[in-house]
Formats: structure tokens, C-alpha cells, sequence
């Protein structure tokens, strides 16, 4: 089973790894309330797991330009 990264925003790989190699609990996951869990992990058919964080580029775009966090997909 392998962990993908990617950002929820603008789509772009942020990084994968074996799930052998990282418990959940050491990727923080754990701290995650079930609202979250839903919104930003995502278990796929062929048994990956794919995490729906935000890159830097997204953050800083977002933080400049707060209003556009208004938007169903602010930067795509």
C-alpha cells in the first residue's frame, strides 16, 4: 500500500511513500476528527491511500488573496 500526497487545491504530487515504512501515528493522522478524516484522506480501491494537504505555492497564493478561498476551486 503506498501513501500519495497530493495538494487539494491544485492537483500537484507533494510526495508518496511505502505505508510499511510510517505508521498513521507518526504522519499525525491520528489527531484528525472524523470530519477531517473524510474531507482528507481518501482510501482507494487498489488499497492506497491518498492525503489531501495544501503546498506551499496554494498556502501562499491563499494568504495573499484570502477571498479566494470563497471559491469551490480557487487555483485551478
Amino acid at each position: 500500500m503506498t501513501v500519495n500526497y497530493i495538494c487539494r487545491h491544485c492537483g500537484m504530487p507533494l510526495g508518496s511513500f511505502e505505508h510499511s515504512e510510517v505508521g498513521e501515528y507518526r504522519l499525525g493522522l491520528q489527531f484528525l476528527t472524523p470530519e477531517e478524516r473524510k474531507r482528507i484522506i481518501a482510501y482507494n480501491s487498489n488499497g492506497d491511500v491518498t492525503v489531501r494537504v495544501i503546498c506551499d505555492y496554494c498556502s501562499q497564493t491563499l494568504d495573499a488573496n484570502p477571498e479566494l478561498a470563497l471559491l469551490s476551486n480557487p487555483l485551478q
